[in-house]
């Protein structure tokens, strides 16, 4: 061959090596972008999530059969709002990486069935985030109270200190612009454990497959009733998540929870064991005092409970870094998580707390709260029935004595809601029984419940919304024009 033969014949070859390069990098960065598509974007938890791996650089699309705001406005700022609503099984191709199952869909979800004809992977809300951490040391906040709060007091505290991590919570945090933020390089995630089942078809409660190296439980109150539906069932969860801890894992329990320091005292899992209680605090002029090393600490929070949840917090922020005096010093300017014992509005002798309290001990807690917080002023208390536990004729009674700090407690339900969830018809004869209040004031109509609202002198007053509703559509704007 000659030397102009053979160094044509090379160049073919390296044009060839250089095309098939070309072709294989291109594949690689067409592949390289995750494409995930939710069913059921709309959610609050689901759709900061979309939003949080948009951000991350994955290909994102999604459907629902209806979304509401805040998540509709959300989406659509983000260009990821669905062009119309329903199902589409057409978005479901093998193009998919991943599809991310939320619970509001049902088992016969046209979009899930043809996920699983054609065989693409289908992950719970909850499965995923384990995914996506499984590098990472994994904290995670459960109880049936509190966890919000929890992991909201902890996320402030890392912000405070410029401390990044990956996290996930349940509420919208002051200064955090998604619910879910999730990275490659940080070394923890801070997740908020839901008890709650992961997905239509995975029965499992979400806090079960999160596998924590660092845990919480801050109670154990019998909740999701239509899930659980003995105490004894509930307890068995949090036994379960227990023994999921990696060996040597740590988990911080509220002692002063005997159902729960049962459970964690009891188990067998090789863990450490760190329990907290109350700590020393006083009420001086409306504002709740810390005792700690370094003085005494005026906070922004107020109520046994939250004081529960800072102990909490600070243990878990001491175990990722976080010093006690620094801890203190960020903890002083939490606010709350949003809707929790929420301050709406204030005068010089009115103030108006918003709530999502819904289940008995949240209830009881919250209501207490406030009036240790303002000893001097009449509480009205207000709580709506919305869920399917606290609307379950059967689970009524758990509500006795729920109200009894309220100088004034008022009730609100919908017969429709009842209807809608399929349970049995509950009279106000059945709910006045069950809280054991004599003077409680009861309301189905919500136009009434309005109308005796704003015909209430609020004067030298603390009043109290507590629902995961809107008590028929109230609106809350009205609400502070009372007051200002």
């Amino acid at each position: 061959m000659s030397e102009h033969s053979y160094l044509k014949s090379f160049d073919l070859k390296i044009l060839k090596i250089l095309a098939w390069f070309c072709i294989f990098e291109a594949y690689i960065t067409d592949n390289s972008t995750m494409k995930i598509h939710f069913i059921a974007i709309g959610g609050s938890a689901m759709h900061n999530l979309a939003i949080a791996l948009q951000q991350k650089g994955y290909q994102i699309t999604g459907s629902d059969d209806t979304i509401h705001n805040p998540s509709k406005t959300r989406l659509a700022n983000k260009g990821l709002l669905p062009d119309a609503f329903g199902w589409f099984p057409e978005k479901i191709t093998t193009n998919l990486n991943a599809v991310i199952l939320g619970m509001h869909a049902k088992k016969d979800n046209p979009e899930l069935l043809k996920a699983q004809e054609l065989g693409v992977k289908i992950y719970s809300y909850p499965e995923f985030l384990y995914e996506q951490s499984k590098d990472k040391t994994r904290v995670v906040i459960g109880g049936s109270h509190g966890k919000t709060t929890i992991t909201s007091m902890i996320l402030h505290v890392l912000n405070y200190h410029d401390r990044e991590v990956d996290y996930m919570v349940g509420a919208q945090l002051e200064g955090f612009d998604t619910m879910v933020h999730l990275t490659q390089e940080n070394e923890f995630i801070v997740l908020e454990g839901d008890e709650y089942l992961s997905s239509p078809i995975d029965m499992r409660p979400k806090f079960h497959l999160y596998k924590p190296n660092i845990a919480l439980l801050s109670g154990i109150a019998w909740d999701h009733i239509n899930v659980f539906p003995t105490f004894e069932n509930y307890v068995a969860q949090f036994s379960i998540f227990t023994n999921s801890l990696t060996n040597g894992g740590i988990m911080v329990y509220n002692e002063e929870d005997l159902v729960l320091k049962d459970v964690v005292e009891n188990s067998n899992h090789p863990i450490k064991k760190y329990p907290y209680n109350t700590p020393d605090y006083f009420i001086d002029n409306g504002i709740t005092y810390l005792e700690t090393p370094e003085g005494d600490l005026p906070l922004e929070i107020f109520g046994e409970h939250n004081l529960q949840n800072l102990a909490g917090a600070k243990w878990i922020s001491q175990h990722m870094g976080i010093d006690e005096d620094e801890f203190f010093e960020a903890i002083a300017s939490f606010k709350g998580a949003s809707k929790r014992l929420e301050k709406i509005a204030e005068n010089s002798s009115t103030v108006v707390f918003k709530d999502f309290a819904h289940s008995p001990s949240k209830v009881s807690a919250t209501t207490t709260a406030v009036k240790n917080q303002y000893s001097n002023r009449t509480l009205l208390a207000c709580l709506e029935l919305h869920t399917y536990s606290s609307l379950n004729a059967e689970f009524l009674s758990e509500y006795k004595g729920a109200l009894d700090k309220a100088d004034k407690a008022v009730v609100f339900y919908s017969p429709h809601a009842v209807k809608i969830k399929q349970l049995e018809e509950v009279s106000a004869t059945q709910i006045a029984k069950a809280f054991k209040r004599e003077d409680l004031i009861i309301y189905t109509n919500p136009q009434e419940f309005k109308e005796f609202l704003f015909s209430q002198n609020l004067e030298n007053t603390a009043l109290l919304l507590m629902s995961s509703g809107n008590y028929g559509g109230l609106d809350f704007d009205e609400v502070k024009a009372l007051v200002n």
